[in-house]
């Protein structure tokens, strides 16, 4: 308790941690939490079974409370919002007047765009109607950007239309899309000077101080108008500032820092979010932090975690409420009507709710994307923004939100992009680099080759032959009975797939968790996230067609240090399997043709899905005959997978014998079904395998 207790977590926190075993911190959470709790944005990539659920639930949880607290004994924030749509009260630049690539720092004056094909611009929160006011610029990087005056009818991309002047790094001035050379370029460590002078309608600039002589002279319809700081990024980053710190090369003239502009010359930006900031502060539906996940599985696990976290929070009580498809959504918005604090969900239901404003997102403090990559695969980034873009990125007390964005293969340009249009400043916390095998999992190929093995020839000629030892089992969906395997050993087990109601997804691995079943047999649905400690043992009877999902997939074992062991069944034939695009999903369609061809299939070349895995890990994965005998030697006779490793002796040998028959079965069953493709001659209409 004492080791989170020094990284800031409150004690009630601390003591539900320490009841769950986790007495230190894992590596990822004892740099993320305290990031996450002195209310940085952090990118967090760490190994799978690395403890990143609990590295950003924690300080979540915390900040909620401590929010909740503050509002129920009435304190408010540094930069409170007023009511009536009016704007933070400091001069700074104005998160609700922004490009979506546009960050802005903590402080309301550092600003960024890495966004390095479009110009992403912003004005401050006040402007001024008359006097001579300066601020300065400083560029943090060699970016391009411009910078200057603009009106609240101007567009964001500065200088481009009638309403806008601005001035840029290649020395150029800029009004209503016209580019004139004007002073001199500027770039990373230069000090830009913006003056106005709005009683004589002129605006000029300076570098380093050095006076760069008149810009603009103000047109007609720009006289009776309120004057606001503005600059546009492309790929840049720059800090103003306004006179609350020193100049570092002060005005003279009677020009004044925008700050000391009298009240009476001051308008407050339009665009300040929406009043209702303030008055749906208690509202129930309006939580104060979202946990989004790609499955349901997933989100169940994360609001376990979360309920268990905390345990001993009280006074007030954090509610938490799971909001994912596939049951009721009556009971969720039951527990609504009621009030919540924390949301963990799936994007499906969540999207239906925030859309018919059953869920409020205007008191949202901290946004968690969690295992970012898998929710951009599923294709839902233009979900990700649209919830972005409904929530305030300055809370009614005055925070500002909070996204925390992680994964296990963080390391893709589709994260890295979302990350820079809806974070600010993010902390990178890698601990990972680019994708790689933990050393408590060892994975080796079986290959499968019925060319090598003439037993083929003596199988029918239109079927596989079985043993039949199922053939009287109780097969139909739903069922999971235990039957006897060739040796006469019981095994049972469960299925764990998209087709599998709810409910029972969630039994089914509920049993396998708690040791009822021997066997889960799943697809990618549990390929991510899904925390079971001591799986000694994941076989993937096919390669998945996604080289990132290899990591996720033998990641479920090896968890929380304990050793385990991944088998790859790899066809050294390509074979001809299904690929349904039909309406129908595969329902009664027998178009046996290509997909290129406008059929239902596809060819799985699985030696070639290999040499990408092998590429995208940097490796050789070592091959081993069905027997799986690896050398002892390889890992110091010291592992017995699903334990944790041992400091010495000799408990490796053991796990031939427990699985060896298991694989020699399933690489028998892979490799009859592949011979008796090889035997029809590769006709196009014949398949024998779906995925």
């Amino acid at each position: 308790m004492a080791a989170f207790s020094e990284m800031g977590v409150m004690p009630e926190i601390a003591q539900a941690v320490e009841e769950m075993d986790w007495l230190l911190p894992t590596d990822i959470q004892a740099e993320s939490i305290p990031l996450i709790l002195g209310g940085g944005d952090v990118l967090m990539a760490a190994e799978t079974g690395s403890g990143k659920t609990g590295a950003f639930s924690i300080p979540v949880i915390q900040i909620v409370y401590e929010t909740l607290k503050d509002q129920m004994e009435g304190k408010k924030g540094k930069a409170a919002i007023k009511t009536g749509g009016a704007v933070l009260n400091k001069w700074q630049m104005n998160p609700y007047d922004r490009g979506s690539a546009f960050a802005i720092g903590s402080d309301g004056l550092c600003c960024q765009s890495r966004e390095i094909k479009e110009w992403h611009g912003c004005r401050a929160t006040r402007g001024v109607t008359k006097g001579k006011y300066y601020y300065e610029v400083s560029c943090h990087d060699q970016g391009l950007c411009r910078v200057g005056w603009s009106t609240m009818q101007a567009s964001l991309d500065l200088g481009t239309d009638k309403f806008g002047f601005g001035f840029g790094g290649t020395g150029k001035k800029s009004h209503n899309k016209q580019f004139d050379s004007y002073g001199e370029e500027f770039t990373m460590h230069d000090t830009i000077g913006c003056f106005l002078d709005i009683d004589k309608g002129q605006i000029k600039f300076s570098k380093n101080g050095k006076d760069l002589g008149l810009a603009f002279e103000f047109p007609p319809h720009i006289r009776n108008q309120a004057l606001f700081a503005a600059c546009v990024l492309k790929n840049a980053e720059l800090k103003f500032n306004f006179g609350e710190e020193d100049f570092k090369f002060p005005p003279k003239d009677g020009f004044i820092g925008l700050c000391k502009a009298p009240d009476g010359n001051v308008v407050k930006s339009q665009h300040s979010g929406n009043a209702q900031v303030v008055q749906t502060q208690n509202l129930p539906n309006a939580p104060k932090a979202l946990i989004v996940e790609p499955s349901r599985e997933l989100a169940e696990q994360t609001l376990n975690n979360v309920k268990q976290f905390k345990k001993y929070v009280d006074n007030p009580k954090l509610r938490e409420l799971l909001i994912i498809g596939g049951v009721a959504a009556r009971d969720q918005l039951s527990v609504l009507e009621q009030g919540v604090d924390i949301v963990v969900g799936t994007p499906g239901r969540l999207d239906d709710l925030v859309s018919t404003g059953k869920l409020n997102l205007s008191q949202v403090r901290f946004l968690v994307l969690d295992e970012a990559d898998g929710l951009l695969l599923q294709g839902y980034s233009d979900f990700i923004n649209r919830i972005h873009s409904q929530i305030p990125q300055i809370t009614s007390d005055g925070k500002r939100l909070q996204v925390i964005v992680c994964s296990a293969t963080l390391h893709s340009f589709d994260v890295k992009k979302l990350s820079e249009k809806i974070m600010h400043f993010p902390t990178w916390v890698d601990l990972k680099g680019e994708d790689s095998v933990p050393e408590t999992v060892h994975h080796v190929v079986v290959p499968v080759n019925p060319k090598a093995d003439k037993l083929w020839e003596r199988l029918g000629k239109n079927h596989i032959r079985t043993d039949e030892v199922h053939a009287k089992d109780n097969t139909r969906p739903g069922a999971n009975t235990p039957g006897p395997d060739r040796k006469g050993h019981q095994f049972s087990c469960v299925c764990l797939h998209g087709d599998r109601k709810p409910q029972e997804r969630k039994q089914n691995l509920e049993r396998f968790k708690r040791g009822d079943v021997r066997f889960l047999i799943c697809t990618d649905v549990a390929a991510r996230g899904i925390d079971i400690h001591g799986v000694p043992y994941v076989i993937n009877v096919t390669l998945p067609d996604e080289k990132q999902n290899y990591v996720h997939r033998i990641g479920r074992v090896g968890r929380a240090e304990r050793m385990g062991l991944a088998i790859s069944l790899v066809a050294k034939e390509k074979e001809k399997v299904w690929y349904h695009v039909c309406s129908s999903r595969g329902k009664g369609c027998y178009n046996t043709r290509l997909k290129e061809e406008g059929g239902c299939t596809i060819w799985y070349n699985e030696m070639q899905l290999l040499g990408e895995i092998e590429e995208h890990l940097n490796c050789t994965i070592a091959q081993v005959e069905p027997d799986i005998k690896v050398p002892v030697d390889d890992f110091d006779g010291k592992v017995t997978y699903g334990q944790k490793r041992a400091l010495g002796g000799g408990l490796y040998k053991g796990h031939v014998d427990i699985l060896a028959p298991t694989v020699q079965e399933l690489a028998a069953l892979e490799k009859e079904a592949q011979t008796s493709f090889l035997h029809l001659g590769y006709l196009p209409n014949q398949l024998f395998r779906t995925f």
